[in-house]
């Protein structure tokens, strides 16, 4: 079951600005990782679906989580189905995080009042989604969907809606500060985050340099 309320997911998203995204078969480089962010200031952390038996690496990331990361929120993303979803949510996963807008999934997730953020593509996606109780949308493949300016035109029209961007955002003051001016409430970030020598090499003191100083600029902007 999850811990926390699909409303606090949403705002501790919205606080912290920066929802980190990772896979690793390797449960103990996941729980590294996971550490490594929370000691760098992440409180949101998207573990994703794209390996065999990623289920049984999250159900032990969590119990980690609930154990030792107090205040962190761990989620699962990458999931495109409904039956999927279920399997998570039983696993305890605070948010699902999807590439695709499918309405089952929003039931599922609805239903035990589980965040759930699809992925959109367009102003109708976003509408859409938001009409299946979406707060907050992800934009994916957030530079080839249109990048800032995408953002920037979605919220002429609809100031209400909620934008994480994934997919070619960078942990640099320059490109984070593009789509922060768009008006994104947090993005999410993967392999450029993670990069494969600091994983590889077990750098986690600098992974957490790193989350340290991609925050700082996040606060920096955001305030």
């Amino acid at each position: 079951m999850a811990k926390y309320t699909r409303i606090q997911v949403a705002l501790t998203m919205q606080e912290t600005g920066m929802v980190p995204v990772f896979y690793n078969s390797d449960l103990s480089v996941c729980r590294n990782v996971l550490k490594a962010c929370y000691d760098g200031g992440v409180r949101v952390f998207e573990f994703t679906n794209r390996g065999d038996f990623a289920h049984e690496i999250f159900a032990e990331l969590n119990k980690y989580a609930i154990k030792e990361l107090p205040g962190m929120i761990l989620g699962i993303g990458s999931v495109v189905d409904a039956g999927t979803a279920s399997l998570y949510i039983q696993l305890g996963t605070n948010f699902v995080v999807s590439p695709v807008l499918k309405e089952d999934m929003a039931k599922v997730c609805n239903r035990r009042k589980i965040f759930w953020s699809p992925g959109c593509g367009s102003l109708n996606d976003i509408s859409f989604a938001e009409e299946l109780g979406a707060e907050v949308v992800k934009i994916f493949p957030a530079e080839q969907v249109g990048g800032p300016k995408f953002v920037e035109n979605i919220k002429g029209p609809c100031p209400w809606t909620s934008i994480m961007p994934t997919g070619g955002v960078e942990p640099t003051e320059e490109n984070l500060s593009k789509w922060f001016k768009a008006g994104v409430i947090c993005v999410g970030m993967g392999s450029q985050l993670f990069t494969k020598d600091l994983i590889a090499n077990g750098k986690w003191d600098e992974l957490t340099l790193k989350v340290q100083e991609t925050m700082e600029i996040i606060r920096k902007l955001k305030s």
